[in-house]
């Protein structure tokens, strides 16, 4: 566990008492085979370091913040009364549980439910019970309570019972609480994870599980107005990444009307420090995922903001880079209105960025080098297909690469998680699937994540054409 060590992500829901063993058994490991003197304090350090803090004691205070902010709305179980139970089926708790079976359950507990319930006042957007129960006691306005520990201002943010809620009733209830001194910069850790989950957060909606399960608030532009104006930062972390998987834009430009990418990050940057990205770098990881994802419209939102357009992203290349690399040219035109330099590629990138745009000509020309290119990126197909490009699939098979490779369809980076067929079943993409299936695709193959079959996927996702077509009595004739 030395300097060089890579620095790992701390584990789920963590806890000092979890980490304090590991530094105990290396601290044994290390008497028993290195030096028998090791003292407990330079293991703690060790163990510090291999998480990315420069000493146990920010470690220790770290892990204080997290069992002050941690909650798991997931693994909240069935609630014992009424009230509990509306709350837990009526909120997003960001895991499997979330969708319209859960909110239609809510809807029909709305009429059984007191209304002297402050989280319950809240989330059904009651605004006459809310000030009622703010007036007889003002601090319920920041008091933790219901099925996930919160305050009752998140109830109302995260609730999906009600798409037909006014927004009159919304608004209110919201200027009620904050005038009571509801906190708009609130939020939890999400399973303790560093980036929280703010009542903004809520408001946006969005996730991994899409729009139908994880929607926006039904009045999500005028709910997130309200609270910006009084004070929430946006800055929020987990908003971006929960709409990052949508394209529409409208919440990156309330946000950057407000402030995003500057400040210093407000209250959670100053409790998690550098756990948080800075602002700056926030926007600039926007740009990385639109340019991998050939969003063109949200790169020329960012770069108004962002003008770091030659600075290298997380992966170190540059945007226009990584722009050639996924044949996105659109983009390209875009970064070079905006500044970026073109760069000088290698054979190998310049026969993936071919291929990636579908370039049949340039790639076949550059072909002793598909070898090379197949050895750097693997999975590169896997990625093609995230990109929705039937023709860029075939000739990437074409050159040789594995159809049927495991690889990561949000990032260019090679890990082996789902293949480029468990890709196209997840976005529905009927074209692709059949454009796989007859290069050869295995529709039996098991993601790495989820032991799933590209067939489980689209069942998972909803996307009916996709399963008739991956269908055992469909493939068996293929």
């Amino acid at each position: 566990m030395s300097g060089a060590t890579p620095v790992v992500p701390l584990p789920d829901d963590p806890n000092l008492e979890q980490l304090k063993k590991q530094a105990k058994d290396y601290q044994h490991e290390v008497r028993a085979t290195e030096d028998e003197s090791f003292k407990l304090s330079a293991a703690q350090l060790a163990i510090a370091r291999r998480y990315g803090f420069v000493s146990w004691a920010r470690l220790r205070r770290h892990l204080e913040v997290v069992e002050r902010y941690s909650r798991a709305p997931d693994r909240v179980e069935r609630g014992a009364t009424a009230e509990g139970e509306f709350l837990r089926l009526a909120c997003l708790s960001y895991g499997g549980g979330d969708g319209p079976d859960g909110w239609t359950a809510a809807r029909e507990l709305v009429a059984t439910l007191p209304r002297d319930n402050i989280y319950v006042a809240a989330a059904i957007a009651d605004a006459d019970a809310t000030r009622e129960l703010l007036a007889a006691d003002r601090a319920l306005a920041e008091r933790e309570g219901g099925p996930f520990a919160w305050t009752p201002l998140f109830y109302l943010a995260y609730a999906r019972h009600d798409a037909g809620i006014s927004e009159g009733a919304v608004l209110d209830t919201a200027r009620a609480l904050l005038a009571a001194g509801a906190d708009p910069n609130a939020g939890y850790l999400w399973h303790g994870l560093p980036t929280p989950f703010t009542v903004l957060t809520g408001v946006f909606g969005g996730g991994e599980l899409g729009p139908e399960r994880q929607p926006h608030h039904p009045h999500a532009q005028a709910l997130a107005r309200a609270l910006l104006d009084a004070g929430a930062d946006p800055n929020d972390g987990q908003t971006l990444y929960n709409r990052m998987f949508e394209r529409a834009n409208d919440h990156l430009e309330l946000l950057f009307a407000y402030g995003l990418g500057t400040g210093d990050g407000g209250v959670w940057r100053a409790r998690l420090g550098d756990r948080l990205d800075a602002p700056p770098v926030m926007v600039h990881n926007q740009l990385r995922w639109a340019i991998n994802h050939d969003m063109p419209e949200r790169v020329e939102l960012v770069l108004t903001h962002d003008t770091n357009v030659n600075a290298p992203l997380a992966d170190g290349r540059t945007p226009i880079e990584t722009a050639l690399l996924h044949g996105n040219t659109g983009i390209i035109d875009t970064l070079i209105a905006h500044g970026a330099a073109l760069p000088d590629l290698d054979p190998v990138d310049t026969l993936v960025a071919a291929a990636m745009r579908g370039d049949r000509t340039t790639a076949m020309s550059l072909r002793e080098h598909a070898a090379a290119a197949r050895e750097r990126r693997p999975s590169l197909i896997v990625h093609a297909a995230g990109s929705g490009r039937p023709d860029a699939v075939a000739l990437l098979h074409e050159l040789g690469f594995d159809v049927n490779a495991l690889g990561r369809n949000d990032v260019p980076i090679e890990q082996p998680r789902e293949t480029a067929l468990h890709v196209a079943a997840g976005d529905g993409d009927v074209e692709l699937t059949r454009v796989l299936l007859a290069l050869g695709a295995d529709p039996d193959i098991r993601d790495a994540r989820f032991d799933a079959t590209p067939l489980g996927w689209a069942e998972h996702f909803g996307h009916a054409r996709v399963m008739h077509i991956l269908s055992p009595e469909a493939t068996a004739d293929t």
